[in-house]
């Protein structure tokens, strides 16, 4: 506890923020918690010797109430308007999300019937790209988000509804739009990055050059077209697009690189500070995402001990930049981004050094830059593998030596990207390094897709559970002791831990399996009937053009909610209407 109060406080306040997300605690009682926190500050204040003893107990009860506190005050409440189908929206963008083969979306801040509203606005792909000089006009159909119609089945409107957004709007016809003069900092921000992108895409290189580029550097992912997306999944390579803290290193890295080659020594403070102030302008410039501040602070804090001579530590720096984060907006702790990036970093914290004495001795920079990055690959991978399970129920063991292959040239990517896109912000374009570029990102994505695709390796439909997690987790903790130290005692612990994995693990897989059950489910107009029998499935449903997404958002989280190893897809005739099941009919029109 003395050797680590911020994880202990950012632990604690994590488990308020999940106390009041669940069970809701009204306004009244927060203001009560308020109190609390408050008349448990002041007892720190106190010096007696008997609540000494019980000075740890009292700060983690104060950091678990401040969470309840915080995220009581931060939960969103919608407000809903009795709004048409059909309604005439004004409305300017707040941010680009990803588009589909259909629709460009965008976050929105609207104007319809007198009522201001957060929302997402759906344009088709073939009208011009909006942009944040201009206020829009536009004809929409006006909808709420759904609830899930299945309980395996990802849920959308909560997922809006912690950004507060309540309504989805699809133009349906032309869009008018008026210049604004009323454009704030952050909004020029945003729309020098915009055009940045633009022209981006005007550069001759291939479409996935360009959308790779904008993706490594500006965190622009809303273009990047469905195969790419699939490679990168598939390949365990998708952190190389997420602008996380090897990026950030990386571009620190650069400005301090270029302020102390023209300095004196005497002036290194001063330039490790310049480079933290232009990491963070960087990170306001691509629009503050979740790992890019996380890196951010993580960077600074570790700087600033280092320029008050104080030995760096870690896990104050993760553990203060989450508490720091999740202050500003408690929602951030349901992110996965956030909850994979953090557990990334514990991870390598946690497993980096024990498994780097497995290797060779690095007696050489190529040899330390190899083990080391390979090392720190492995452990994050450890670490977040849980969660990559429980969210998307999916895993490559090429994932592994596609790290080991790819992330050691990560560095030159990113700044080579870097320059790439200086040199396009301030109208500089070099028809041999646009085509150096192209060319090398080219062998990149042809070597992931090579990577990708090793289906004999590539396992999906994996189940796990909040209790598999946890488990899980304590086969890492106690697996690093046994790599540090192997004894009995430390193996013992490490057996048992895996031992609880298997009993869960199989209890579940025997729960289910005694299970069987009937189900008719829709997607859009198509009818499917699943008929499960113990660890086997037959799905019948009718010939369509949607039977992929049929598989994505149905079939596949269907077999990994119910723990299902075997299944069958049959089609059934046009002129079948129902079928009838132990005497009860099922429709299937």
């Amino acid at each position: 506890m003395n050797k680590q109060p911020f994880l202990i406080a950012v632990f604690c306040f994590i488990l308020g923020i999940f106390f009041q997300d669940y069970f809701l605690l009204p306004e009244k009682i927060v203001f009560a918690v308020i109190v609390i926190v408050v008349i448990l500050c002041g007892f720190f204040f106190i010096n007696r010797s008997d609540l000494f003893k019980i000075r740890n107990f009292i700060f983690s009860v104060m950091f678990f109430l401040s969470g309840i506190a915080f995220h009581g005050f931060n939960i969103a409440h919608p407000k809903f308007f009795n709004f048409k189908k059909n309604e005439v929206i004004v409305f300017k963008i707040l941010k680009k999300l990803n588009s589909n083969k259909k629709y460009k979306k965008y976050e929105i801040l609207a104007e319809a019937d007198n009522q201001s509203f957060k929302a997402i606005v759906n344009i088709e792909r073939g009208l011009a790209d909006l942009d944040f000089n201009h206020y829009y006009k536009a004809q929409a159909y006006i909808t709420q988000p759904q609830n899930p119609e299945y309980n395996f089945q990802f849920n959308y409107k909560k997922y809006l509804s912690r950004k507060n957004i309540a309504y989805l709007c699809y133009v349906n016809g032309e869009i008018s739009s008026a210049a604004r003069n009323d454009l704030g900092f952050a909004e020029k921000s945003k729309q020098k990055r915009l055009e940045v992108l633009q022209k981006i895409n005007t550069l001759k290189i291939s479409s996935k050059s360009r959308e790779f580029l904008k993706g490594i550097i500006l965190a622009d992912r809303t273009e990047i077209d469905a195969e790419t997306v699939q490679d990168f999944n598939r390949s365990g390579l998708v952190h190389l697009l997420a602008i996380s803290g090897t990026h950030i290193a990386v571009i620190f890295g650069i400005f301090y690189f270029l302020l102390t080659k023209f300095s004196s020594i005497s002036l290194r403070k001063y330039a490790v500070l310049c480079s933290l102030v232009f990491i963070w302008i960087f990170a306001f410039f691509i629009g503050f995402g979740n790992s890019v501040v996380r890196s951010c602070i993580m960077l600074s804090i570790y700087f600033i001990y280092v320029i008050l001579q104080r030995k760096p530590d870690l896990l104050h720096s993760l553990s203060l930049s989450a508490l720091i984060i999740l202050i500003v907006d408690t929602h951030q702790i349901f992110d996965v981004g956030f909850q994979l990036s953090f557990l990334a970093v514990l991870g390598i914290f946690w497993l980096n050094q024990t498994i780097l004495k497995y290797f060779p001795r690095q007696d050489s920079f190529v040899k330390k830059l190899l083990f080391n990055t390979i090392s720190i690959s492995l452990s994050a991978q450890l670490a977040t593998l849980p969660l990559v399970l429980y969210y998307f129920h999916q895993f490559s063991f090429v994932s592994i030596i596609a790290n080991f292959v790819i992330v050691p040239f990560s560095q030159v990517i990113i700044i080579f990207s870097f320059v790439m896109t200086g040199l396009i912000a301030v109208d500089l374009e070099f028809s041999l390094l646009n085509a150096v570029y192209d060319g090398l990102i080219r062998i990149l994505l042809k070597v992931i897709h090579w990577f990708a695709e090793f289906d004999v390796v590539f396992y999906k439909n994996i189940p796990f559970n909040l209790a598999e997690i946890f488990v899980f987790y304590l086969c890492i903790y106690y697996g690093r002791f046994v790599l540090n130290k192997p004894n009995i005692k430390n193996a013992y612990h490490l057996a048992l831990a895996v031992f609880a994995f298997l009993f869960v693990r199989i209890s579940l897989d025997i729960y289910y399996n005694f299970q069987n059950e009937i189900h008719t489910f829709t997607y859009k107009e198509l009818k499917i009937l699943v008929i499960k029998n113990g660890g086997n499935a037959v799905f019948l449903l009718k010939n369509s053009s949607e039977e992929n997404k049929i598989k994505d958002f149905i079939i596949d989280p269907y077999l990994s909610s119910r723990r299902i190893n075997n299944f069958e897809i049959k089609h059934i005739p046009d002129s079948v209407k129902a079928f009838k099941i132990h005497h009860h009919q099922y429709k299937i029109n």
